[in-house]
């Protein structure tokens, strides 16, 4: 079994809602064991202003899948949540998004791990953290030290 951790991300509809059923149904796949998920983060969102805030948080689950048959079921998650992929960055029923697997690197037209921007997102990092607060990347940078060097964050914790 592999120890992966995946973001979640939600801004449309009621996004708390999604990420609690979201989370309901993950605990009945059985490509996923242990499934554990950090508090629930409100953010800004990233990318274009005219969207609503992001609900936020960080699963760390066990699977024996390989990483692009994970990213498929979490694909296949998303579109089940409603996810329509119009513009980047723009808003969402659901993203998920595979951030580490193992202690793998790898670079895939379809999947780059560790993800490429987590260790300027806040939104990543906060919730990461409270999670695993002594993990490190595969770079041998610690979540911890990467979460100090942000300047600030606009976080706010919901649950």
């Amino acid at each position: 079994m592999n120890t992966v951790y995946i973001a979640l991300g939600a801004n449309l509809g009621e996004p708390v809602e999604t990420l609690r059923a979201l989370l309901q149904r993950l605990h009945h796949v059985p490509e996923l064991a242990h499934v554990e998920c950090s508090s629930l983060y409100r953010s800004a969102p990233m990318g274009p202003q005219d969207q609503p805030d992001y609900v936020n948080a960080v699963l760390r689950a066990e699977t024996n899948l390989a990483p692009l048959a994970l990213l498929d079921l979490l694909q296949q998650l998303e579109d089940a949540f409603g996810r329509v992929r119009s513009r980047r960055w723009g808003a969402r029923t659901l993203d998920l998004d595979l951030l580490l697997f193992a202690n793998l690197e790898l670079q895939h037209p379809r999947l780059t791990v560790p993800h490429p921007g987590m260790a300027e997102r806040d939104f990543v990092l906060v919730p990461l953290h409270e999670l695993a607060p002594e993990l490190t990347l595969p770079d041998g940078r610690s979540i911890a030290a990467l979460l100090e060097g942000l300047p600030s964050h606009d976080l706010v914790k919901i649950t």
